[in-house]
């Protein structure tokens, strides 16, 4: 994200200062007259996702309900207000207060943003949480978007999701080649290395793409919102794992003169509600997965299928590949990509003899 497009938008504070009035806030225990915040939140999803849409919905009702009223925000779906892929821009701008969409969405102007969605093989989510708030990767997070007049805050993960959907078989290395697929981060560009074709499009296009034909294949999150957007109606073979997206969390970014504004009390209150539905969120979609899952698995025009061990190796090799480049070539990338990879390096021995160990167990 250029500095200089950023910059440029802060001139216009119409839209970031924060709507305020005077007015007595009931419970106070001397009566103060308090001030009160009406803010926009902007978001890449469509109204009423399960998850995702309805987990930022939460998000704004629990703030203004602990916060006895005094910050209210408006939750605008993706496309209302701006266009899904540029809410970090809108926010960024201070054409709104808040956004909530995915770090990764921006990697064509902060490239080292991608890992605080996701990268391939990288950490699950309890990993990347136990990384944001005990391992120095939210203090790296905030660095890196100061420039840009944000603050950004954990505040949603979908948990492990899928490969994606596809209208034809993948048996070998060499059926990924030539396939047109929506896939965007990271992997669109493994999967570009494959020979696929990458194309990023918001998830309200991903159903009419595929039924189409202009997209031979897509991945979007998991079975609660792929049933959601139908598309279980318009592919048969459903793969896992989901190589590309272990552990994808969703950002909270608050433009930072909107931040100022706020008391401390409000601040925290916002903070706090943020990594209230990081929780909620991982929560919802572990029950709504299961739930969708069973249900994908009951319709005889889908199949289920785990991609075969020769891609998943050629897909782990041309990762390790990107990530590196990545890291030559952009500073920040290399930073994060260190922090990123020592606490990984010193998670995953336990993560074997603790979560992998009892889920393989469980299975005797």
């Amino acid at each position: 994200m250029k500095r200089r497009d950023f910059v440029a938008g802060l001139t216009s504070l119409a839209g970031v200062t924060a709507c305020t009035t005077e007015a007595p806030v009931s419970g106070g225990s001397q009566g103060l007259q308090e001030s009160r915040f009406e803010w926009n939140l902007v978001t890449a999803w469509p109204a009423g996702l399960p998850g995702l849409g309805v987990g930022v919905e939460r998000l704004a009702e629990r703030i203004e309900k602990s916060s006895n009223g005094r910050l209210k925000i408006k939750v605008f779906a993706g496309g209302e207000l701006v266009p899904a892929l540029e809410v970090l821009d809108a926010v960024s701008r201070g054409t709104v207060q808040m956004g909530h969409d995915s770090a990764y969405y921006h990697r064509g102007k902060v490239p080292a943003a991608q890992y605080f969605t996701t990268v391939p093989f990288g950490q699950t989510v309890h990993e990347i949480n136990a990384w944001m708030y005990y391992g120095g990767g939210l203090q790296l997070w905030r660095e890196l978007y100061k420039p840009f007049n944000v603050i950004p805050f954990p505040a949603g993960n979908t948990g492990m999701q899928m490969a994606g959907w596809f209208n034809k078989e993948i048996n070998s290395a060499n059926d990924l080649k030539g396939l047109k697929m929506r896939i965007p981060g990271l992997g669109g560009e493994v999967m570009q290395r494959a020979g696929v074709s990458q194309i990023t499009v918001p998830a309200s296009e991903i159903f009419t793409a595929l039924q189409t034909g202009t997209i031979d294949a897509a991945e979007w999150v998991g079975p609660y919102n792929d049933i959601a957007l139908g598309l279980n109606k318009v592919a048969r073979y459903y793969y896992y794992p989901g190589w590309h997206e272990i552990g994808p969390m969703v950002q909270c970014t608050i433009n930072r003169e909107a931040w100022d504004s706020l008391p401390p009390d409000l601040q925290e209150i916002v903070s706090v509600n943020c990594q209230a539905i990081n929780l909620d969120m991982m929560a919802d979609y572990t029950a709504g997965n299961a739930r969708a899952l069973e249900q994908i698995t009951l319709d005889p025009t889908v199949e289920v299928r785990r991609l075969p061990d020769e891609v998943l190796a050629l897909l782990k090799e041309l990762s390790e590949q990107v990530i590196e480049e990545l890291a030559v070539t952009d500073d920040w990338a290399a930073r994060i990509k260190k922090s990123f990879d020592e606490f990984q390096r010193i998670s995953a021995p336990y993560q074997n003899i603790s979560e992998l160990a009892a889920l393989q167990a469980r299975e005797v």
